[in-house]
């Protein structure tokens, strides 16, 4: 079993995208061994964005609220992945990469931004997931 945390700020935009699109693709391509969850470095227990929903319906991906959730204690047995560099550093783990070390960009926050940029976010952090699912089968061999 593959255990993935996706983190960012807030866990209302990027990181709930990137758990909600990994879904759809662990689905689609009936992967069944990797359990993935999402958590903001500063969240407060606000409600994924509507423009974020709006984005996700795209790929159809879950859009119904969640509140977010902080991060909390590290697991040793967790891969996190972050948005950003810089997040990066806020994790104390062995097992942390960025989607700059994934795809050689951080994921920008979308926040207060339009649903063009949403939706440009949750395209970028898909062809992300794409290359970390191609990573997962690397590792596997």
């Amino acid at each position: 079993m593959i255990n993935i945390c996706f983190v960012c700020s807030g866990n209302t935009c990027r990181s709930i995208m990137a758990e909600r699109l990994m879904k759809v693709l662990l689905k689609e391509r009936k992967i069944k061994d990797i359990k993935v969850i999402s958590r903001g470095l500063y969240a407060k227990g606000d409600n994924i964005t509507t423009e974020a929903k709006n984005a996700l319906k795209e790929y159809k991906a879950l859009s119904s609220n969640r509140k977010s959730v902080k991060l909390g204690k590290i697991d040793k047995n967790t891969l996190y992945i972050t948005m950003t560099d810089a997040q990066k550093q806020n994790i104390k783990s062995a097992k942390v990469l960025s989607f700059r070390n994934l795809t050689g960009f951080d994921i920008l926050d979308p926040y207060g931004q339009s649903q063009e940029v949403y939706n440009k976010t949750a395209e970028e952090i898909y062809k992300g997931l794409l290359i970390l699912l191609k990573q997962i089968e690397t590792w596997r061999k």
